[in-house]
């Protein structure tokens, strides 16, 4: 189903992203120094690109693994209704474990990710997400480390996607509709 015409501004750039990964991998290092391996948990299909980053730049033994859970399909707004279709393939009992999300809105994603792993005993899970937008929060539930926290706008890029599109953007961008 073809969508209404827009254009994206940009809204954060690639080199503010990378920025600011270099500042949050030092943190995540801080609080997992020592670790035998960290299971870093990717949450699909918007966290790949944020993910591959953030892991170039953690100088500690990684492991990734993925998860797909999603409220959204093919929308612009939350379903609320979290699915997950594809569970971890490595167990994490017993294990340190990093969650990684692209943004965070409404909360119920990244909440119902975390009560459904934490049933799986890691021994210690934290979470981060790229983008935060707080205005839109219905759960309380707030990832250990936010890349920007960011106004209510549709956005697109650095793996966030509309519909499937836009994901190879390298920045993050917001989707801005037009007449035409």
């Amino acid at each position: 189903m073809p969508h209404k015409p827009y254009v994206i501004d940009t809204m954060i750039s690639a080199k503010s992203i990378a920025a600011r990964i270099e500042d949050l991998s030092r943190e995540i290092h801080e609080e997992f120094d020592g670790t035998d391996k960290l299971v870093v948990v990717g949450l699909l299909r918007g966290s790949f690109v944020f993910i591959a980053d953030l892991v170039r730049e953690l100088d500690l033994p990684v492991e990734v693994d993925f998860l797909e859970a999603s409220s959204y399909g093919d929308g612009m707004e939350s379903s609320r209704e979290v699915r997950i279709f594809k569970d971890l393939r490595g167990a994490i009992e017993g294990r340190d474990v990093l969650v990684v999300e692209d943004i965070i809105d409404t909360g119920h994603t990244l909440a119902h990710v975390h009560d459904y792993l934490m049933t799986k005993k890691p021994a210690k899970m934290k979470s981060i997400a790229l983008l935060d937008k707080p205005a839109r929060r219905e759960v309380d539930y707030k990832p250990d480390w936010i890349g920007f926290e960011i106004p209510d706008e549709f956005v697109v890029g650095y793996g966030i996607d509309f519909a499937q599109r836009n994901r190879n953007l390298p920045y993050v961008g917001k989707v801005r509709f037009t007449d035409g």
